[in-house]
């Protein structure tokens, strides 16, 4: 049961809190040609989409996907209780962006950082 007291604009479950966030989302960004788009996708849920759901700490992953003439750009969400759960994924430095073998076979280049934001507001 939802405790009403945490329902905020909308219906939104807030975070009561002040100090901790509901979870943290880490963004990473990263553009292909567009003939090799599917293929990245396809990739991406074998290495980054997997091994984010096995991980202890993560509680979701969402790829966003963004078509240009010449480009695709994807941005990929995962979503993690803490900071912790996230040095177990990516290691000490934290923002830095981790990469797979193949990964510069699709991308046009290799975004050295990713963002950390607190989410205080989810659905």
């Amino acid at each position: 049961m939802i405790d009403q007291n945490k329902v905020g604009l909308e219906g939104y479950v807030m975070n009561g809190n002040n100090e901790k966030p509901v979870m943290i989302a880490r963004i990473w960004k990263g553009v292909t040609e567009k003939s090799k788009a599917d293929g990245f996708l396809d990739y991406m849920m074998k290495t980054g989409v997997k091994d984010f759901r096995v991980k202890k700490g993560n509680l979701g992953v969402f790829v966003l996907r963004c078509s240009g003439k010449k480009h695709v750009e994807f941005l990929m969400i995962s979503l993690w209780d803490s900071m912790n759960a996230i040095r177990n994924f990516a290691g000490d430095e934290v923002d830095k962006a981790v990469y797979y073998p193949n990964d510069d076979k699709f991308l046009v280049k290799l975004e050295p950082e990713v963002k950390h934001y607190e989410v205080l507001v989810s659905p």
